[in-house]
């Protein structure tokens, strides 16, 4: 007979830390229920009233029991208070030898893009042993990217960018879901991710397939190289770095605090450039003026996703 599998597989440490905290939680929650229904039928048999004439004697004040009602509860709670938010810290924190991987949300599939250029669809290949953030985007509607065998979900949402790391610790297949109900197809909004040793993924990036047969990555398919032919086609005529400028210099400035009009500091990162490029007029940087137009409907996600890919590239901010 074939064994029923009741949860996801353990696929990083990570994994381990969530479902060791979930235990938890379970174990107290079951722990208080079963102590308090018991407690509850013995005093409901145990201090019965057996006549109309019976009469409860006095109570004393039970302080100890007070406190300690209150203080074990207290701690209890603060565990998973400290314990929950180390864990959602450590999720939201990529290291910064991560690997880079863009991820964009569609009716009904996912996008990705590696740091070399190439691509795949419901698909994503990855090493063995070496962090792997993902920065996410959508086309139309919220999509959820969700790893239930590494314990790892974040919203996708048009508009923005969100980040999601993982440490994927051996190697095998795992699903890749939309946890978000994003329209009439949904559940076929699946994927697989598929983890590598270091040296097989090094082969695998290195090569495409070109009508059935690996070929060489070449230059051109670098996001950095395109998204810098469309910054020198398109930005560059404002951007110059030069005194004068109509705009700000941009180029080895990712990572950097920019100073705005209002008096404000902002994070130039995927989503600060990303919205520049469709709502430039939201963040007007101190000491230009709001000239620049949308580029809504000119560059579509992937052309914006190669111009932030050179941005990044030229910055020493964005390497450290």
């Amino acid at each position: 007979m074939k064994a029923v599998k009741t949860a996801p597989e353990v696929a990083s440490i990570y994994a381990h830390q969530v479902d060791n905290l979930y235990a938890y939680l379970l174990g107290v929650s079951i722990f208080f229920t079963v102590v308090i229904c018991a407690l509850i039928i013995f005093f409901s048999v145990r201090y019965r009233r057996q006549s109309d004439a019976d009469r409860p004697e006095a109570t004393k004040d039970g302080k100890l029991l007070e406190i300690l009602g209150s203080v074990i509860p207290f701690i209890l709670v603060m565990i998973m208070f400290f314990w929950g938010a180390k864990l959602y810290f450590d999720a939201r924190i990529p290291p910064k030898d991560a690997i880079e991987v863009l991820v964009t949300g569609k009716q009904w599939m996912w996008k990705l893009q590696h740091p070399n250029g190439k691509r795949e669809i419901n698909d994503l290949h990855v090493p063995v042993g070496v962090p792997i953030k993902l920065t996410m985007t959508s086309e139309d509607v919220i999509h959820s990217f969700y790893l239930p065998d590494f314990r790892k979900k974040m919203d996708v949402v048009p508009g923005k960018y969100s980040q999601m790391w993982f440490l994927p610790e051996k190697t095998g297949t795992y699903n890749i879901f939309c946890a978000e109900y994003c329209g009439t197809e949904h559940s076929l909004m699946v994927g697989k991710l598929i983890v590598m040793e270091q040296q097989e993924y090094a082969e695998w990036l290195s090569h495409r397939m070109v009508d059935g047969v690996a070929a060489p990555i070449v230059a051109s398919d670098d996001p950095a190289e395109a998204g810098k032919q469309i910054f020198e086609s398109n930005c560059m005529v404002c951007h110059t770095g030069k005194a004068g400028s109509i705009g700000p210099h941009m180029v080895d400035k990712f990572g950097s605090m920019r100073q705005l009009e209002n008096g404000e500091e902002i994070l130039m990162d995927d989503n600060y450039v990303r919205n520049s490029m469709i709502n430039p007029n939201e963040h007007i940087a101190k000491g230009y003026p709001a000239a620049m137009t949308s580029f809504k409907g000119t560059l579509n996600p992937k052309q914006m996703n190669q111009v932030i890919a050179y941005l990044k590239s030229q910055s020493t901010e964005a390497a450290e």
